[in-house]
């Protein structure tokens, strides 16, 4: 475990019968009086288009039940009826907050039904993609995560090392919010000139940087009081209930894909996994700062070697050509037309494929009856699974406690209405 995630004082956790106590003391109010609250769907501190339904004696939550579905993306739905490179975008707008990230996993999954390997530079380059992402996502849900607490200068720490981060990412791609950068099988473009040394640079500005936003907040009693102790999910919970990302790993147990199941060269990255040790709000938010500085960690390595080559697999029936040689030569206008008007030739078969967003496990499971097109596309989105938890840990807490609790399992509703 590492040292940033060392707890100094605890306090005991409530029961629910204290709690009642407390709330028919403040309120005047006989206990056994219930009220039905709507929190949501346009409230601001949840995050989203979403409701939580929140049964209340006093100011006490004694039942709680999440309701999502108010965006009706159909994602899934609209995979199955376009190629497979046709639905790049729309993995963007999953997680909109970790669009790199999203854009990697999903050719992740593709590539793994295709029997595709990338070249080394493409898993260097996607790798360095995917921790930007994780500390664009973080630097987003923490900003937030502490102005719902009441800590607002905080919210412009984040969102400035942010606005560096998205002029990296233009200058990358050639777009801010929705990049579209992987393609299956590669990447759309190869790094710029000169882009590995801003990367670099912003790195080690960014370190000092997550220290001082660490201390704005970590030894701040308001924070501190209103997240240590509060939304507690112990180990058993966590895995009971399928979560994953932070949210898991606040609660101690070490799990994270990059470790577990490595992909894109990740057994060959020097870094530590941090885990929480009690489960509650302040762990998950220490795990998020720890992750920030690990992943400036993982960059570091990446963008000190970085090696020469391609940065797609040679696959003329898969991969589109270079756009050059379409305007000059007729094969590679016959490749790109066949291509492009019937996709890549899937083989027959199912997989599923799975890696550590910012918000946790994003997965894809594909099932394939041949051609460009899948037959069925499923996504395990982390946010909807994280979501699950809030029935189970609400219940016996205050009203005032629902914020610090729901911003930090930091989820996202777009890839929840998935």
């Amino acid at each position: 475990m590492s040292e940033h995630l060392t707890r100094e004082v605890r306090m005991e956790v409530p029961d629910v019968g204290e709690l009642l106590r407390r709330a028919e003391e403040i309120s005047g109010a006989p206990e056994g009086e219930r009220l039905v609250l709507n929190m949501g769907p346009s409230h601001p501190s949840t995050h989203g288009v979403f409701q939580l339904i929140l049964e209340l004696d006093g100011e006490v939550i004694t039942k709680a039940i999440p309701e999502v579905g108010y965006l009706h993306r159909g994602d899934e739905k609209i995979a199955e009826n376009m190629h497979y490179n046709q639905f790049v975008p729309y993995t963007d707008r999953l997680d909109y907050l970790a669009p790199l990230a999203n854009n990697v996993v999903y050719a992740c999954a593709v590539e793994k039904l295709l029997g595709w390997e990338i070249p080394p530079r493409a898993q260097v380059i996607r790798v360095i993609c995917a921790e930007i992402a994780r500390i664009s996502s973080h630097l987003m849900g923490l900003g937030a995560y502490a102005m719902d607490c009441g800590a607002v200068s905080v919210f412009l720490y984040t969102f400035t090392e942010r606005e560096k981060i998205y002029t990296l990412i233009e200058e990358l791609t050639g777009a801010r919010f929705t990049t579209t950068y992987t393609r299956i099988g590669g990447l759309s473009r190869d790094l710029p000139p000169g882009w590995p040394e801003k990367v670099k640079e912003f790195v080690k500005q960014f370190l000092p940087k997550v220290d001082e936003i660490e201390g704005l907040l970590t030894k701040n009693k308001i924070f501190v009081d209103r997240t240590q102790n509060i939304g507690v999910i112990s180990k058993e919970d966590a895995i009971d209930y399928g979560l994953t990302g932070p949210n898991l790993r606040g609660s101690g147990v070490n799990h994270d894909l990059r470790k577990k199941n490595p992909y894109l060269g990740y057994e060959k990255y020097d870094f530590e996994v941090p885990l929480g040790s009690v489960g509650d709000c302040f762990d998950r938010y220490m795990v998020r700062i720890e992750e920030m500085r690990q992943s400036c960690r993982i960059l570091q390595q990446a963008l000190s070697d970085i090696p020469m080559g391609p940065i797609a697999v040679d696959e003329p029936r898969g991969y589109l050509p270079k756009k050059a040689d379409v305007l000059t030569k007729m094969e590679e206008l016959i490749q790109h037309f066949i291509i492009a008007t019937q996709g890549v030739d899937a083989p027959v078969g199912e997989v599923y494929f799975g890696g550590e967003n910012p918000k946790g496990e994003l997965g894809f499971y594909i099932v394939s009856k041949g051609g460009g097109v899948p037959y069925r596309l499923k996504i395990r989105s982390p946010s909807f699974v994280n979501l699950s938890i809030l029935p189970k840990i609400l219940p016996g807490h205050l009203l005032s406690d629902v914020v610090a609790i729901l911003g930090s399992l930091d989820f996202v509703m777009g890839e929840c209405d998935r």
